[in-house]
């Protein structure tokens, strides 16, 4: 690994430097961090954002396709959503008593997400993953959760953490250990891999009449399999759990809906956030009024699930998606978005490709000459942000993303893998100039 003598992001580097002092793991969201990237090449703090693009506390112009973990779906900084924004602030952030906010989306949620036909609101996804697994179990009487893919940080969560992979005797999830967690839930969270129904089916017969829920993320970059959905939603039934989609990233994006909307398979309950506001916080738990009801005798209460400004923001998101007919517009940038990148792989003899879904395509990578995926996803990312382009090859395209963006993105992708080339043919070490990008966590689908 080359040193960095000379970098473009010296106040990043220098406030994540005072952060580490400041604060427990330098950030609020493992996501965030630096090593998630390439540090040392990759901007870490911007101070302002717009549309497609964010600058960075060295003044350097970023195009974004990393959108706050696809919180943002409009695009930085939408009018729209900002106007309705301030409009409240002015009218009051929080009210000592209730706002009609509150029905005005409950109203919008139903009419759009087939499962939804009474609402819980939070201000994030991991506490409303972890609200709806209270009500599940209120209502069941029963204690565990058999889940799929990553719900937050919650100690009904990260419990299962107590188990082990009898594969190879480590967590199931890498890089989140169960420190903090009470070792008495242990054994009442427990995971099972994305496509395995016969392991759900296991699990459930091993713990019959024990199991309050099945959570899963329906999908995430690849387009899920409706039998496979369908055949989850019947063994759930069958085992008189509630069936539990978390709908905190592919909401919104595929369909205002959710996935259960555009695949048209409904859900006992399910989970948003993220997307539903375009970055103000807001969550969101909704089901069936029979599910739902109960939970009007468990106490589930927080002054700021209810605050004006992310139902405001939510309010205004769901509008501006309806009016410019997001779906297709989704559909058809993606499909543009994923030949463009495509064709500029084609001009390489490496194995690499742009798959998934038309709203959250990725760059995957098969064999790099033996040498290790992460030190390749590592140079790619760092030789993309060298030009401009922050990503850590996921993208979130949002609704303020042009052709340009796109035209730009191919071509620093095509001289990317121009080095990505030559450092295979090379001794790769002396192309990658920061420490090697590490995921934070394994998930249980794709």
């Amino acid at each position: 690994m080359k040193s960095n003598k000379k970098s473009k992001i010296s106040n990043s580097l220098r406030l994540y430097k005072k952060a580490g002092e400041l604060i427990p793991g330098h950030t609020q969201l493992i996501s965030r961090r630096s090593s998630q990237f390439a540090h040392g090449v990759n901007p870490i703090y911007a101070s302002k954002s717009e549309g497609s693009r964010f600058v960075d506390v060295d003044g350097n112009n970023y195009l974004d396709w990393v959108n706050a973990v696809s919180a943002i779906i409009l695009g930085h900084s939408n009018s729209e959503v900002n106007e309705a924004v301030k409009l409240q602030i002015d009218q009051g952030s929080i009210f000592t008593v209730n706002s009609p906010l509150e029905i005005e989306l409950a109203e919008l949620l139903v009419e759009h997400i087939p499962s939804a036909e009474m609402v819980r609101y939070t201000k994030g996804g991991g506490e409303a993953c972890a609200l709806a697994v209270r009500i599940a179990r209120g209502v069941t009487g029963k204690d565990k959760v058999v889940f799929s893919g990553y719900h937050g940080w919650h100690d009904w969560y990260q419990s299962a953490n107590y188990l082990t992979n009898p594969n190879d005797g480590e967590y199931p999830f890498a890089g989140i250990e169960p420190i903090g967690i009470p070792r008495v839930l242990s054994g009442t969270a427990i995971p099972f891999s994305y496509g395995d129904l016969e392991q759900l089916e296991f699990i459930l017969n091993n713990n019959k009449n024990e199991v309050a829920a099945v959570m899963l993320e329906p999908m995430r970059s690849n387009y899920p399999d409706k039998n496979y959905l369908r055949k989850i939603k019947e063994i759930t039934k069958e085992n008189n759990a509630i069936l539990i989609f978390d709908e905190v990233t592919s909401g919104w994006r595929i369909s205002i809906g959710g996935v259960q909307k555009a695949l048209n398979i409904t859900p006992d309950m399910s989970v948003f956030s993220k997307a539903m506001s375009n970055g103000y916080p807001m969550g969101a738990v909704v089901g069936s009024t029979e599910i739902m009801a109960p939970a009007e005798r468990m106490f589930i209460s927080s002054s700021y699930w209810s605050d004006n400004i992310g139902l405001a923001a939510s309010v205004a998101t769901i509008k501006f998606l309806n009016k410019n007919r997001s779906e297709k517009w989704f559909r058809d940038y993606g499909t543009t978005f994923k030949e463009k990148l495509n064709e500029v792989c084609d001009d390489f003899d490496l194995e690499v490709n742009c798959a998934g879904t038309e709203s959250s395509p990725y760059i995957s990578f098969g064999n790099m000459g033996g040498h290790d995926l992460k030190m390749a996803r590592t140079l790619c990312i760092q030789e993309m942000a060298k030009r401009g382009i922050h990503t850590n090859l996921n993208f979130h395209p949002t609704m303020a993303h042009s052709d340009k963006d796109i035209k730009e993105t191919a071509s620093a992708l095509f001289e990317t893998l121009k080095v990505l080339e030559k450092a295979i043919n090379s001794n790769f070490e002396n192309f990658v100039e920061t420490p090697v990008s590490n995921d934070p966590f394994r998930r249980l689908v794709n």
